[in-house]
């Protein structure tokens, strides 16, 4: 049974011109959680991020936008988890997913990195790949030599509309999450349309 989270890793690049980018969709969620706890996120060099600590339901939980781009996110969550002391099974990432249409979120408990540089680089980092995964759906291009341009490309007026709904729908469920409450979390995020 996972544990109870004490890191939310949001995925995505640094910098403006990636703000609003498929691939940044971990840290639009995490942003959103920031945002609902009134907390503001801040850089913290050591760990080559942007961190928060908001408290969800009775739980404090540390909230992570690395800054080191895509590929080297595990460089971040290391540095985080080491210094706190986090076991694998207590972080849940938060990322992008081409397998999934937009509007579609689901939970995974550990797996592989499908591709996902992130989560590539999570799991060499980490040295292990137990950790709780949400997805959040942004579609294929259709075509995988399509795929780094369409992740680095803004989604369509519908399909942001869609993906924004999913975080929203997925934010229902982070205090079972949190909680250590995932089976759970995942029948009530799974059953939602």
């Amino acid at each position: 049974m996972p544990a109870v989270v004490a890191l939310i890793v949001g995925l995505g690049n640094p910098g403006l011109q990636y703000e609003v980018t498929r691939h940044n969709a971990g840290f639009w969620f995490v942003e959103q959680v920031a945002r609902q706890s009134g907390e503001r996120f801040r850089l913290e060099n050591k760990f080559h991020a942007e961190i928060a600590k908001v408290l969800i339901g009775s739980k404090q939980v540390w909230l992570l936008k690395p800054n080191t781009f895509m590929n080297r996110s595990g460089q971040s969550v290391a540095a985080l988890a080491r210094f706190y002391k986090i076991p694998l099974e207590n972080v849940l990432v938060v990322h992008d997913e081409l397998d999934l249409d937009p509007g579609t979120a689901r939970l995974k408990q550990g797996g592989g990195h499908g591709g996902h540089n992130g989560l590539r680089d999570i799991v060499a980092q980490m040295g292990g790949k137990d950790f709780m995964r949400l997805r959040i759906g942004i579609g294929h291009p259709g075509n995988s030599k399509q795929v780094s341009n369409f992740v680095l490309s803004r989604a369509s007026v519908n399909e942001q509309r869609s993906i924004d709904e999913s975080i929203d729908r997925a934010l229902t469920v982070l205090p079972q999450i949190v909680n250590g409450e995932f089976q759970k979390a995942m029948n009530d995020l799974h059953t939602q349309k």
